[in-house]
């Protein structure tokens, strides 16, 4: 089985209701969703009309959500709270401003299962307009630059910290508020983890949502502009912790 854990903060009902809605036409239906709202400052309902019952309905199909509300801790704090909720051997870190294609988790699990040496399946994606084509995973590569989105297919006893005897796992870092998926695999890769890239885009990210940030590269020339220096600023904190300056 297959966890998909969403956090949510704040999010537009109507980009979290597409999210919804691309995992409940997914080919392969066995899976778990637990949403976290990370304490939003207005609940989130969770319904089939406006995302409010605690079941989501798509056609013939329905699946339970189970929704956890939580004081304010930032993503990977929700992250971490979906992990310990979630019972599958498979994880998947969904954003709530990421809508899935219909066969997303069916590639995901096709490419672990014939990549057992891989601990996590990603795939290229689309942002807005822009398309992130990737390449096959290189942990050199990956050393110099973030590209393997959040939204990634995990096996459960690869997870960074996960005890089988079902002890605490140190799993995301939740001092860590940006870049959180290009620390995570370098954690991964540290511990000689690798992934297998699937060179299809298998799920966008809506733009306007409170997850995930692109800037097009010629933002990155305006060195005074605060998201650029806020994202150097990250850049230096992931750096410095994986020792790579």
């Amino acid at each position: 089985m297959i966890s998909i854990i969403v956090p949510i903060y704040n999010q537009k009902p109507k980009i979290l209701k597409k999210c919804l809605d691309s995992i409940a036409q997914q080919t392969d239906k066995d899976f778990e969703v637990i949403v976290i709202d990370d304490g939003s400052d207005k609940e989130v309902p969770i319904s089939s009309d406006n995302v409010e019952s605690p079941r989501w309905n798509r056609g013939n199909f329905k699946f339970p959500i189970k929704v956890i509300r939580q004081e304010h801790g930032g993503a990977n704090a929700a992250r971490n709270r979906g992990f310990r909720e979630s019972k599958g051997e498979f994880l998947l870190f969904c954003d709530s401003d990421v809508e899935m294609r219909e066969d997303c988790l069916e590639k995901m699990l096709q490419s672990l299962k014939s990549n057992s040496d891989a601990s996590y399946a990603y795939s290229s994606f689309k942002y807005s307009w822009k398309k992130f084509k990737l390449w096959p995973f290189d942990a050199e590569k990956l050393k110099k630059m973030p590209y393997i989105h959040t939204t990634s297919l995990i096996r459960r006893e690869h997870f960074p910290g996960f005890s089988a005897q079902g002890g605490p796992a140190s799993g995301w870092d939740e001092n860590i508020k940006r870049l959180q998926d290009w620390d995570l695999f370098l954690t991964m890769a540290e511990q000689g983890r690798c992934g297998v890239w699937i060179s299809k885009i298998l799920f966008k990210v809506h733009p306007g949502g409170l997850m995930s940030k692109w800037l097009p590269k010629i933002f990155y020339k305006i060195p005074w502009l605060s998201s650029v220096k806020k994202y150097k600023e990250a850049m230096e904190i992931i750096k410095n912790k994986h020792h790579l300056n």
